[in-house]
């Protein structure tokens, strides 16, 4: 989740409700000293409910521009697939372009500007799944499982103490970074120094995830160069000028899950596409 943020990404969280997802981008923001906005996604959610309006003021005789939610550093856009696609749309292009369109004029996003969105894997009736050609525009894909037995019961722990989820003190989290500094270290990871080896054991590796036959649709060229961008990130996180194999294992799986198709027969046999991830990383040579 570090890496996406200072790798200038955005994250899609796929979990069951109650895993405390909402409670994670608030934590996240919290330790940045960044603002969070979460803005639930219904059917009937439209563009403008989230870019913002202008509205004529009858006192001023002129239009005020009213900011959405979006206008945040910390954006939870919950339960993404249950809006319709056109408002989906208007989310991934602000995501891209880091701006609106509001009445024909052009407004920044603040910055950082990182959006973590929610899906449930669950229940599909009344959703709208994401096209593949938006999934790709998410840098990572996080799967939110159940906590084991020891954190469930610190979990309780924290709840039997009065930890209050819905609201973060200084006590419960303090800041150990600020906006100003996120921005910094995302300027930093681009300095961290890549070998030629490693440029071509990336390439590998989304070359090989088209080659595989059970893959209807393997790694892009924009998924290659976003896990390039997330394992310089890792690097920099483990306090390292330059990029090593295990930075690029460490996050295979998130930016390269949802940007893998497989053949039907495959999923009928169980294969998931973290399985060929594995298959991947253990077939191409790591560089020396």
């Amino acid at each position: 989740m570090v890496a996406c943020l200072l790798a200038r990404g955005h994250v899609l969280l796929e979990g069951v409700p109650g895993l405390a997802k909402t409670l994670l981008a608030k934590a996240l923001a919290k330790a940045v000293g960044a603002e969070c906005r979460r803005v639930q996604f219904t059917p009937d959610l439209m563009p403008s409910d989230l870019s913002g309006v202008n509205v004529f003021n009858l006192h001023t005789g002129q239009f005020q521009l009213h900011l959405g939610p979006v206008f945040t550093n910390l954006l939870l856009a919950d339960e993404i697939n249950r809006t319709s696609p056109k408002t989906q749309a208007a989310l991934l292009q602000a995501m891209e372009e880091r701006q609106v369109n509001i009445d024909g004029t052009d407004h920044r996003l603040p910055e950082p500007f990182f959006v973590m969105a929610t899906q449930n894997p669950i229940e599909h009736e009344g959703t709208y799944p994401l096209p593949q050609a938006q999934l790709d525009r998410f840098l990572m894909k996080v799967l939110v499982d159940y906590p084991d037995e020891e954190q469930e019961v610190g979990i309780l722990r924290l709840h039997h103490a009065g930890l209050d989820p819905h609201q973060l003190t200084e006590r419960d989290l303090a800041p150990v970074a600020s906006v100003e500094q996120v921005e910094a270290c995302a300027v930093a990871i681009r300095q961290v120094t890549v070998e030629d080896g490693m440029l071509r054991y990336v390439a590998a590796l989304a070359r090989e995830t088209r080659r595989l036959p059970r893959v209807l649709l393997g790694a892009s060229p924009r998924a290659g160069a976003a896990l390039l961008t997330c394992a310089k990130a890792m690097a920099a996180i483990t306090d390292r000028e330059f990029l090593v194999p295990d930075d690029v294992k460490a996050v295979a799986k998130p930016v390269l899950r949802h940007r893998l198709i497989l053949q039907p027969e495959a999923e009928l046999e169980g294969l998931t596409p973290d399985r060929i991830i594995e298959a991947v990383l253990g077939q191409v040579p790591v560089p020396r």
